[in-house]
């Protein structure tokens, strides 16, 4: 029987408020609010992306 986790879910999830909260309070306006909410969402697309430049550097 295989043995199933939910820490990727969990990390996800601490990160996924972390973003929501960084990309709220730096917003400007309310539909700055509204699209740091969708680049949280996306999070760790940005930290991939980052991630690979910098290593590609």
């Amino acid at each position: 029987m295989a043995k199933t986790s939910a820490e990727g879910g969990a990390l996800y999830g601490v990160g996924f408020i972390g973003a929501v909260i960084y990309f709220i309070s730096t917003a400007e306006g309310f539909w700055d609010g509204v699209l740091g909410f969708l680049k949280a969402l996306v999070w760790p697309g940005f930290l991939v992306y980052e991630l690979l430049l910098l290593v590609s550097a």
